[in-house]
């Protein structure tokens, strides 16, 4: 499968901004869409200036604040399925892309560092 990880970071940032704006007007909400919209499209930000990285280990560095901002999004889109119910089924895709965004960076990171190589050899 072939995608461009700055692209699909980009549309992870619009969907949860497209989200902030059709959530029902509460004072919960309003306070779950601040912090929602901050840390999800935060995700691209850091992956964006991983990849303008000065070293190895600044990159390993944003990419961990990235992995980092994708994973409290997660917890605000499981805030805001508990406060809105029947927006749960639409929100599992969003949780699902959320979650494959927080691996795929996992495993730059272990790839970034060598640990991938070192995780094989150990098994074998």
């Amino acid at each position: 499968m072939n995608y461009d990880l700055e692209e699909r970071t980009l549309a992870f940032g619009r969907r949860v901004v497209r989200l902030s704006k059709t959530l029902p007007k509460s004072v919960a909400n309003l306070e779950l869409s601040k912090q929602i919209v901050r840390s999800g499209t935060s995700v691209g930000a850091n992956y964006r200036e991983a990849t303008e990285a000065e070293s190895k280990r600044d990159f390993v560095h944003k990419l961990r604040v990235a992995k980092k901002e994708v994973k409290e999004t997660t917890y605000w889109i499981d805030l805001i399925a508990e406060a809105n119910p029947d927006l749960k089924e639409r929100l599992s895709d969003l949780r699902k892309e959320s979650r494959e965004l927080m691996f795929i960076l996992a495993a730059s990171i272990d790839s970034a560092l060598g640990k991938r190589k070192k995780k094989l050899s150990n098994n074998q």
